[in-house]
């Protein structure tokens, strides 16, 4: 990578969505920045858009005009990775650059892109938007992606300059990351929110295609070294993978033993089973349905044995 481009990754991040008024990813009402960009390929991801480091171009065909209809999407793409077919538009995903021309022309807004490079103050612009939202409800930023670290350099600009401003910062992290990386932007945050799927190495490689090792010494320093952070361990309770009451036992034992931590589990949805169609993927979780609540219920008593221990 050439110097210009490592200063523009610096300064710059690619962002694929900033949502607001989110009251579940951290205390108060917040504003969520995804990042692109993940090192774990979790077959029940909900946020498929988020994987690729580089920006992707997605295609709703439900709203698609037509090619004969319309067509100016043909017209300006290129690198003839857009063409018809039986008078629907398709697309060829090794030609096509992402450019986004032809989600600028589309009129229905079949055709987005996915990921767009903004400057910390491009960020920040938009998150102090509702700075009279947090004041009142102690809200703030919250970083999400896929794995924000993977722009370690670009989110520790992000939330010194957040922190210098007076937001309050959290972050949801898979931990995947150096050491040096993490512990650099935890400086600046108020919370942190860290993902552990499950204690068995060969299982998690399984199920999301890297071994747990470094996740979970990334965290025990994380819990020593931040003990006055609220840290917020979560479970993500995926059917097949990780919803026995043994699976959440093994990782209430793993981290009961710092008593900074907090627990709690989430339920496997499907909200964005249907996003891996605009992008051209299959959804590896397909028909596989949400745990009962019987089972929610009874895995979150163990999950208390956290508090209590």
């Amino acid at each position: 990578m050439q110097e210009s481009d490592k200063l523009q990754r610096k300064k710059a991040g690619i962002v694929f969505n900033i949502q607001k008024f989110s009251v579940h990813d951290g205390p108060g009402i917040r504003t969520l920045v995804f990042l692109k960009g993940c090192p774990l390929r979790c077959q029940w991801c909900s946020n498929p858009e988020s994987q690729a480091g580089e920006s992707e171009l997605a295609y709703n065909e439900s709203k698609c005009i037509g090619a004969l209809e319309c067509g100016l999407c043909l017209k300006v793409c290129s690198t003839g990775a857009i063409m018809a077919k039986d008078e629907k538009v398709m697309i060829n995903r090794e030609l096509c650059q992402s450019c986004g021309k032809c989600s600028d022309i589309c009129p229905s807004n079949a055709l987005e892109i996915f990921g767009e490079y903004k400057d910390v103050n491009d960020v920040l612009k938009i998150v102090e938007e509702d700075s009279v939202f947090y004041s009142r409800s102690g809200g703030g930023l919250t970083l999400s992606g896929g794995e924000p670290l993977l722009q370690h350099e670009f989110v520790y600009e992000l939330v010194k300059e957040a922190k210098s401003r007076g937001l309050d910062t959290a972050i949801e992290t898979c931990g995947h990351t150096e050491w040096d990386n993490l512990e650099k932007v935890c400086k600046y945050l108020n919370t942190i929110f860290y993902d552990i799927k499950c204690i068995d190495s060969d299982k998690h490689r399984k199920f999301t295609g890297v071994k747990n090792e470094k996740i979970l010494q990334n965290f025990q320093k994380l819990a020593r070294h931040f003990s006055d952070t609220t840290i917020i361990v979560r479970t993500p309770i995926i059917p097949g993978f990780n919803d026995t009451r043994e699976d959440i036992q093994a990782i209430v034992d793993f981290i009961k033993e710092f008593p900074n931590v907090e627990y709690e589990l989430l339920s496997y949805h499907r909200f964005g089973e249907s996003k891996y169609t605009y992008l051209g993927r299959n959804y590896p979780f397909s028909g596989v349905q949400k745990p009962s609540e019987g089972c929610m219920e009874s895995l979150r008593v163990v999950a208390n044995g956290v508090s209590q221990g």
